[in-house]
């Protein structure tokens, strides 16, 4: 078990259910209130849950430790997060949540075009074939037939 909880693989796994909770949870939450104030509570929320884990594991860093350069990709992908979540609201308030979370996990896809792009990072043949399967399982389960 030690060894699971050291590994990239248990943090994604549980960063994927998480998520998968996350859009059911929205759901049910959003049903009754503006999808843009309920952004608001789960973003209170989630500043409130990680200081306290901050405080409790005493992993507060000083703000001047933070490189320039640092604080504006952080800034910028807070700007994205926030971007990303009240869209994500908005089309849960709108669609069904298993039709929206699979459109939404188009950004794995996203992603991997991107770290090619902006990272230099590289992808084999079957990486490839897997990003397209994953565009094509995403599209379909979105699909009203």
């Amino acid at each position: 078990m030690k060894f699971a909880v050291a590994s990239w693989q248990f943090w994604a796994l549980s960063s994927a259910a998480f998520a998968a909770l996350t859009a059911i949870f929205a759901k049910i939450g959003i049903e009754n209130v503006n999808s843009d104030f309920a952004t608001f509570i789960r973003t209170v929320v989630i500043l409130i849950v990680l200081g306290a884990i901050l405080a409790m594991t005493g992993q507060f860093q000083s703000p001047g430790s933070i490189s320039g350069r640092t604080y504006l990709f952080l800034v910028l992908s807070g700007i994205a997060t926030g971007g990303s979540w009240l869209c994500y609201f908005r089309a849960l308030k709108l669609g069904d949540a298993a039709r929206v979370a699979p459109i939404d996990k188009l950004s794995v896809v996203l992603v991997a075009v991107f770290g090619v792009v902006f990272l230099g990072e590289r992808l084999s043949a079957p990486n490839w074939l897997g990003v397209a399967f994953i565009a094509a399982g995403a599209i379909l389960v979105a699909y009203r037939g």
